[in-house]
C-alpha cells in the first residue's frame, strides 16, 4: 500500500537535493519553469530507489544551454533535436528536456518532434498515468493531472489519454506496458489491454533497435514472466519474437508432453533466482535470461509423435540455436550476445548425459572446453531447466550437477582448466617438426589438444615425444 505521508517526504527530499535546488533557482531567475518528471517521482512515492533525475522545462534548447552553461563543467547537445540538453553540474550528470508534444504519423519509424508550452500538456502525452506526474521546483508542488497517484494506490497501469490515441502516438508504449507490469507488479487496465490487442500490428512502424531495447528492459526486471504473458496474450510477441508464443503446443488425448511454454517461463524464473543466489546484486544477466526463455524454441519444429503416446524433440537444441541466432540478428542484438545465447541453447542438454552415468575426466574437460566463457551461465541454465515435480528426480539431478561442478573445480585447480590449450604452441610445433605454417601445424595442434582433454597435463617433454611419434607414424 502506498504511504502518501512517507512518499511526500521523499518528494521533498528530491526537491531539496543540492543540484535540483541550484537548477530550480537558475531557471526561475531566468523566467522559466522547471520540474522533476516521470520515473523519479513515481519511484519516490513508491519508496523505490531513485537514480538519475529527469527534468523538464518550458525553456527551449538554446535557452536551456544559456541557463545551465554557467553552472556546468560540461554540456552536450546531442539530443537537441529532441529538446534534450545534457550537463555536468556539481559532479552530477543531468538531462533537461523541453516540454514535448510529439507523435508518430503512423507510417514512419521515427517520431515527429514538436515542443509543448505547458507542463500539463507534456504530462498528458506521456505513456502511463504513473509516469505522468511531476514535481514542480522550486516550491515544491506535485502536479498530477491524470490521476497517477490513485493508480499507484490501486496498482493499476493505464494511459493518460484514450489508449488508442496514446499507442497511436508511439506503439512502443504497448511493450512498455508489459515492462512496467513486471517492474512495478501492476495490473494493466482492461481497456488498455484491449487496445494493445487491437493495435498490435502498428508495432511494425517501430525500429527493431527500439523493440530490442524494450525487450532487454523487460528481461532485466525481477519477474519478466508477467510481462511476457501479457505480450503473448495480446499478440504483440508474435510480431517480434514469434518463437515464444509458438511454444504453446497443442496436446492431444493420445500424446502427452510437458507444456513447453509454461516450462520455459518457469526456467526463466528459476534462472533469475539462481542468478541472484550465485551473484547477489550484480546487474541482470540479459544474455542468460534470453537463453532461458528461448532454450526450447526448437521443439515445435522437431516434435514427433511416437508410438505408444510418447513425444520426441530430437535435435531441438541444435535447431533452437539456429532459430535464436536468426531472430536475435533481426532484433539487432550485438554479435557477442547472439553467439553466447546460441551456444547456451545448443549445449543446454549436454549435462543430462552426466546424470545417467558419471563422466570420465576427459568428458568433463571437453564439457568445460566446449562451454568456454559461457560455463557459469551454462551451470545456471542447466540447473534451471529442471522443472519436474518429481522430488526424487529433482534431488538426483541436483546432486549430479553438484558433483560435476565439484569435479570441474578440482580439475581446474589441478590442471589450469581455464587455459585449455596444448602444452606446445604453434611455434614450438613448427620448430620440432621442421615445417612451415599451414594445415599440418593445425592438425598437430588438434592432436595435442585431444591428448590434453583426454589425459590432462602430461608435461612438455612427454608432449614433444608424443608429437614426434605421431609425426613419424604419418610417414
Amino acid at each position: 500500500m502506498l504511504n502518501m505521508v512517507d512518499g511526500l517526504a521523499r518528494l521533498g527530499a528530491l526537491a531539496e537535493a543540492p543540484v535540483t535546488a541550484l537548477l530550480a533557482r537558475a531557471f526561475a531567475d531566468a523566467g522559466y519553469e522547471l520540474a522533476i518528471v516521470g520515473g523519479p517521482v513515481r519511484d519516490a512515492l513508491l519508496g523505490r530507489r531513485t537514480n538519475d533525475l529527469d527534468y523538464t522545462t518550458n525553456a527551449r534548447p538554446d535557452d536551456i544551454l544559456r541557463i545551465v552553461g554557467p553552472l556546468a563543467t560540461a554540456t552536450w547537445d546531442i539530443g537537441r533535436a529532441f529538446g534534450t540538453i545534457g550537463a555536468k553540474v556539481r559532479g552530477e550528470q543531468v538531462e533537461i528536456t523541453t516540454y514535448r508534444a510529439d507523435s508518430y504519423d503512423g507510417v514512419t519509424r521515427k517520431p515527429t518532434v514538436a515542443f509543448g508550452d505547458t507542463l500539463e500538456e507534456d504530462l498528458s502525452r506521456r505513456d502511463f498515468t504513473v509516469n505522468a506526474m511531476a514535481l514542480r521546483v522550486p516550491g515544491p508542488s506535485l502536479v498530477d493531472p491524470t490521476g497517477g497517484v490513485e493508480d499507484l494506490v490501486a496498482g493499476r497501469l493505464r494511459t493518460p489519454a484514450d489508449p488508442d490515441v496514446s499507442f497511436g502516438d508511439d506503439p512502443l508504449r504497448m511493450l512498455r506496458a508489459a515492462r512496467f507490469a513486471s517492474q512495478l507488479g501492476m495490473v494493466v487496465a482492461g481497456d488498455t489491454t484491449e487496445a494493445m490487442t487491437r493495435l498490435a500490428a502498428t508495432l511494425s512502424i517501430v525500429s527493431p533497435e527500439r523493440v530490442q531495447g524494450e525487450l532487454v528492459k523487460l528481461l532485466s526486471t525481477d519477474a519478466p514472466d508477467r510481462g511476457i504473458r501479457l505480450l503473448v496474450e495480446t499478440g504483440l510477441m508474435e510480431l517480434f519474437l514469434p518463437e515464444v508464443p509458438a511454444l504453446r503446443l497443442e496436446v492431444d488425448e493420445h500424446h502427452h508432453h510437458k507444456d513447453v511454454y509454461e516450462h520455459s517461463l518457469t526456467v526463466l524464473s528459476q534462472a533469475i533466482g539462481l542468478e541472484r543466489e550465485r551473484h547477489g546484486d550484480a546487474a541482470p544477466d540479459v544474455t542468460l535470461r534470453l537463453a532461458a526463455l528461448l532454450h526450447d524454441i526448437g521443439k515445435p519444429a522437431t516434435r514427433k509423435l511416437e508410438k505408444g503416446g510418447a513425444v520426441s524433440f530430437h535435435h531441438h537444441d541444435v535447431k533452437g540455436a539456429r532459430m535464436a541466432r536468426k531472430r536475435l540478428q533481426a532484433l539487432r542484438f550485438d554479435s557477442a550476445t547472439i553467439d553466447a545465447v546460441a551456444q547456451l541453447i545448443e549445449q543446454h542438454l549436454r549435462f543430462f548425459g552426466y546424470a545417467e552415468g558419471a563422466w570420465t575426466d576427459s568428458a568433463v574437460r571437453r564439457y568445460v572446453r566446449d562451454a568456454g566463457d559461457q560455463l557459469e551461465r551454462l551451470h545456471i541454465l542447466t540447473r534451471a531447466d529442471v522443472t519436474t515435480r518429481n522430488k526424487r528426480k529433482v534431488n538426483r539431478l541436483r546432486t549430479a550437477y553438484d558433483d560435476i561442478e565439484s569435479r570441474i573445480a578440482l580439475l581446474a585447480e589441478q590442471e589450469e582448466l581455464d587455459a585449455m590449450r596444448p602444452e606446445l604452441d604453434g611455434n614450438r610445433i613448427q620448430e620440432l617438426l621442421g615445417i612451415p605454417p599451414g594445415r599440418e601445424v593445425g592438425e598437430a595442434y588438434r592432436y595435442l589438444l585431444d591428448i590434453r582433454l583426454d589425459e590432462g597435463i602430461i608435461g612438455p617433454d612427454a608432449a614433444e615425444q608424443r608429437l614426434r611419434e605421431w609425426w613419424a607414424a604419418r610417414g
